[in-house]
């Protein structure tokens, strides 16, 4: 054979085989989206139905400011982290069962008391996960569906068989709560005073193909409005931004135009609950999505084709703000609701 056209059969062949792995790839790519899309149950919720968490606000009104606050966003620098839209994997959710034992509950320095609930004895599985000592906000979270009770401390350790943090919020899973939480004004494990748990989706639901409730957010402080908040949040810690950033509380969601189908399958998963849920601005801090750490689910994000890079193409514009109500002014006079 001609030497030219030996080549240019080598390249044929190479172009052919190229195209039919492209083909098989995205092939396998719509067969996994279609699965994932008709998933089975996922996890139990946390709250009754009503909870504003799992709330369908995918043709709910925009609030008036929604532009504005998007292209204010935008035009200072987007999400933290360099504008990407990365997600944190590192929060932990325990469970706890009727064998668990509750251990002593003692009041770290500089205690939050008028927003803290009264507990003398906390929830501690075994392996809690805590730092020794706490570098930074952590948190210890646990799901006592047994007691009926979420238990979320902030600024936890773990030493002498004893819980020690600055703030403890306890919830009551069968409890629908008021538009206020727990209190005006009160703060929680999160600066917004809202439940962490049942905002963070995890590989047990990606694998299911539905996440049934909105999602945690935070953004930098510069890049939240100072001084107010809006319901469900009930508190705001240190933002500083100015009136056009959007406040803490604030529900976030994925434009109905935007086209889930160019991201990967476990991708669009999330795409589509930001989509019908929303998500809501929780705190401060520089990576965007909050996702529950895979140590305490049964699937495991390394079984998934998904990490903290997969929604790295969303954009702030590819986001409008939901109808947010009337801001409150921050006091810090917390009054706990029974």
């Amino acid at each position: 054979m001609n030497p030219k056209r030996n080549l240019l059969f080598i390249a044929a062949l190479g172009t052919v085989a190229a195209v039919a792995g492209f083909v098989y790839y995205h092939h396998v790519v719509q067969v996994k989206a279609a699965k994932l899309e008709h998933g089975g149950p996922g996890p139990a919720p946390y709250f009754p139905p009503g909870a504003v968490w799992t709330q369908d606000v995918s043709h709910a009104p925009l609030d008036p400011q929604s532009s504005a606050m998007i292209q204010w966003l935008a035009e200072n620098g987007g999400w933290g982290n360099n504008n990407r839209f990365q997600i944190d994997t590192s929060i932990r959710v325990l469970q706890a069962d009727a064998k668990t034992p509750f251990v002593p509950f003692r009041k770290g320095p500089g205690f939050y008391a008028a927003d803290s609930d009264n507990v003398s004895t906390f929830p501690l599985p075994a392996a809690s996960g805590i730092e020794q000592p706490c570098q930074g906000d952590c948190q210890l979270i646990v799901v006592d569906r047994s007691h009926g009770k979420l238990y979320e401390a902030f600024d936890a350790h773990v030493a002498e068989n004893a819980v020690t943090a600055t703030l403890v919020a306890v919830w009551n899973l069968n409890r629908v709560y008021p538009p206020s939480g727990r209190g005006d004004q009160c703060t929680s494990a999160d600066s917004a005073g809202f439940p962490i748990a049942p905002l963070l989706f995890n590989a047990d639901e990606i694998a299911a193909g539905h996440i049934d409730h909105a999602i945690r957010f935070i953004l930098p402080n510069p890049r939240i409005r100072a001084h107010v908040y809006v319901h469900p949040a009930t508190h705001a810690g240190a933002p500083r931004g100015p009136v056009d950033a959007p406040p803490i509380g604030a529900r976030f969601r994925l434009k109905a135009s935007y086209d889930v189908s160019q991201l990967m399958p476990e991708a669009q998963v999330v795409a589509r609950a930001l989509q019908k849920y929303g998500m809501f601005l929780a705190d401060g801090g520089n990576i965007a999505l909050t996702a529950q750490s895979d140590r305490d689910t049964k699937a495991k994000y390394a079984d998934l084709d998904f990490d903290s890079h997969s929604m790295f193409g969303l954009k702030v514009t590819d986001f409008e703000v939901v109808d947010m109500g009337t801001p409150i002014h921050l006091t810090d006079n917390c009054l706990l609701k029974p």
